[in-house]
């Protein structure tokens, strides 16, 4: 599907100026008629659709060629239209989680009937959130529907946090893509399932698996978190495919002994021409032929905020190879950066013992 078009809209973070306003109500017809609009979130872009109509929600996977077996998220301008979408009574720790929106938070429960099964890839449950960004919650309350949207890449790519990467995906693709500015938080929306007897972690994001635990006690992490799905598996959520999120070059990690790794990049580096994404302590230390730093390793913020911008920038570098540096730890939102490095690189990962 190629448009002849596509229309790019700038919107300030605030929303709330005239021509926000009237970008936006303009952004929301094409969603009332079926088309497909960008918008911009605090995590990254999303390709978005009436979620109610599915021709339009179709066309999702089409511009992205997304797997049908991949759910999306139903995005809402306020966490009480949770309740229209999805069969809340008697659900153990909803209310608590309601309470923190708007915020990078992705909650899955049981879909009522109105949601098409296109969105939900079959299964008998719905991923809902609201995010922070005022222009896509403005959006979505002047579209009058909730709105169904991945991220807005094609399909296995890096993520886009700003609208020339989306450009450089969607154009043609998009009825109109938002230009709202850079995301802040640059890593897609934790996600939860409460359908299971133990809340669990599917995806890991913004809101951190130990701010989950704080709030709803006991919450289990999926194996697929830092594990490849078994196979057969069914995908339950967003972000659970093998490889995922990954730029052009082969991607290898390195953790453990930092400098065990960085000897193991420069003797590599020597052979061939590669990209290291590392934290400023090690940057200086490094051979390669670019060298991207994320910050410093005491700041994983950064590196999150960072990330998928960075592995979209190796893709114009003359390397044949990439090297990246994972976090030395899984808390907070290590976890995040952690999860989709290893589908960026399908789980190629090289350990160094201290």
């Amino acid at each position: 599907m190629i448009l002849e078009k596509t229309k790019v809209l700038k919107v300030s973070k605030s929303a709330d100026t005239k021509e926000d306003l009237q970008n936006l109500y303009f952004a929301a017809e094409i969603i009332k008629k079926g088309g497909l609009v960008v918008f911009p979130t605090e995590t990254v872009y999303g390709l978005g659709a009436n979620a109610l109509d599915e021709k339009a929600v179709r066309k999702i996977y089409e511009a992205k060629g997304r797997p049908q077996n991949n759910p999306l998220i139903i995005h809402l301008s306020k966490s009480d239209d949770i309740d229209l979408y999805c069969e809340t009574g008697k659900i153990e720790g909803l209310d608590a989680l309601k309470a923190l929106m708007p915020a990078p938070l992705t909650v899955i429960l049981p879909a009522k009937p109105v949601i098409p099964s296109v969105i939900t890839a079959g299964l008998p449950n719905v991923a809902a959130r609201v995010p922070m960004s005022a222009a896509a919650r403005k959006l979505i309350e002047l579209s009058g529907v909730p709105i169904a949207a991945p991220s807005a890449n094609l399909s296995g790519k890096p993520s886009p946090t700003c609208a020339k990467h989306v450009l450089e995906d969607m154009d043609g693709r998009a009825d109109v893509i938002i230009d709202g500015g850079d995301c802040e938080v640059g890593v897609e929306s934790t996600i939860i399932t409460l359908c299971e007897e133990v809340p669990t972690l599917l995806r890991p994001g913004g809101i951190t698996f130990e701010k989950l635990c704080s709030i709803l006690g006991e919450v289990h992490m999926s194996h697929a978190v830092l594990e490849s799905l078994k196979p057969g598996e069914q995908v339950l959520s967003p972000g659970m495919m093998y490889r995922h999120y990954a730029p052009e070059r082969p991607v290898e990690l390195v953790k453990g002994n930092r400098m065990k790794c960085v000897d193991y990049i420069n003797t590599r580096s020597s052979k061939e021409d590669c990209a290291v994404i590392c934290y400023d302590e090690q940057a200086p230390l490094l051979k390669c032929k670019y060298v991207l730093t994320a910050g410093s390793e005491k700041d994983n913020q950064a590196y999150a905020s960072k990330l998928f911008s960075m592995l979209r920038d190796t893709n114009s570098l003359d390397v044949s190879y990439i090297f990246a540096f994972l976090p030395v730890d899984t808390t907070g939102i290590s976890l995040a950066i952690y999860n989709r490095l290893l589908r960026a690189a399908g789980f190629n990962v090289k350990t160094f013992d201290d």
